[in-house]
């Protein structure tokens, strides 16, 4: 079987074959290899990565994707249908990154024909296939971490680290002068607009990326959407949106991957008459703000619109 697997190997066009030798005797962790060896953050065993990787896949069309296009890394294949942010997806487009299905239920056949030397995912989503990646090629599943630390991991396994901790430099400086600047005592409410009624990121320890960028920023939420655990989103129904009694409001309207339905679900939304009671609302202090920067953070440049959103909206206010 081993021999067939080898002359299978040799004629690239049978490419049943080689998915069949690939599958049944590539090891987990790949012989001979002499890059760093990530063993914190991540699912399952520690992952020696090739130095530097040449070929990468990531499955996480967001952070992780944003992050290595930030970084210049070479990525060959990601879930095209995930990707939130225009200019990013443009930046994939014409970089000829070949898509390789669904965010959540990726094509193992499309990742083995681009022979990767590594592969990004994220823990939470891609567990239950991680045995089917790592036979492929070492992979990544990171777990939850804040995105400073995701971006700093990820340029480390490519390469970039200095110029990673000089961007990220530059970052906190420009949030510490924008926290010198908001008004002592503002309080400011956060909700996703959603098919299925209401969503509230926390500012907390697991605070997703836009928001841990808004609380650096000296941002103060209420204390409805605060929490000193690990709790991520709260789903207020029409009864509890009254919570949300911030003196700004800022909400995205996001109706799933797909954003041609969002149009008509803000127009729905923001005519109902218990919206119109909500006191930013009522003050005219209620501000949309991009899907894509909020529901698709990606990086470097996802924390500088949200930092722009708080200068263009929150310290522009009287």
């Amino acid at each position: 079987m081993r021999e067939k697997c080898r002359k299978g190997e040799r004629v690239s066009v049978r490419l049943i074959g080689f998915i069949v030798c690939l599958t049944i005797f590539a090891p987990p962790a790949f012989a001979g290899c002499e890059g760093p060896t990530i063993s914190a953050g991540i699912h399952g065993d520690p992952v020696c990565i090739p130095s530097p990787p040449g070929r990468i896949v990531t499955l996480e069309p967001w952070l992780s994707l944003g992050t290595l296009v930030e970084l210049d890394a070479p990525v060959v294949g990601v879930p095209v249908l995930g990707i939130q942010d225009q200019t990013l997806r443009d930046e994939v487009e014409d970089a000829s990154v070949a898509d390789v299905g669904h965010p959540m239920q990726p094509s193992i056949e499309r990742i083995i024909a681009l022979q990767p030397d590594l592969i990004v995912g994220s823990a939470y989503i891609h567990e239950q296939i991680y045995e089917k990646l790592s036979r492929v090629a070492p992979t990544l599943l990171l777990e939850q971490m804040g995105w400073k630390e995701q971006f700093l991991l990820l340029a480390r396994i490519v390469g970039r680290l200095e110029h990673a901790q000089a961007v990220l430099a530059d970052y906190e400086k420009r949030a510490a002068a924008i926290r010198e600047r908001v008004p002592e005592g503002l309080k400011v409410s956060v909700v996703r607009i959603a098919p299925q009624g209401f969503q509230v990121y926390l500012d907390g320890p697991g605070a997703y990326a836009p928001y841990q960028v808004l609380s650096e920023a000296g941002i103060r939420r209420t204390g409805y959407e605060t929490t000193p655990d690990d709790t991520m989103t709260k789903r207020p129904d029409w009864e509890e949106l009254g919570a949300l009694d911030g003196d700004i409001l800022l909400y995205v309207v996001a109706s799933g991957m797909d954003p041609g339905p969002d149009e008509g679900l803000a127009a729905r939304t923001l005519q109902s008459p218990i919206w119109q009671t909500l006191p930013a609302v009522k003050a005219g202090r209620a501000y949309r703000i991009d899907r894509a920067t909020w529901m698709g953070f990606h990086g470097i440049a996802s924390a500088h619109r949200v930092l722009d959103d708080v200068e263009r909206i929150i310290l522009a206010e009287p």
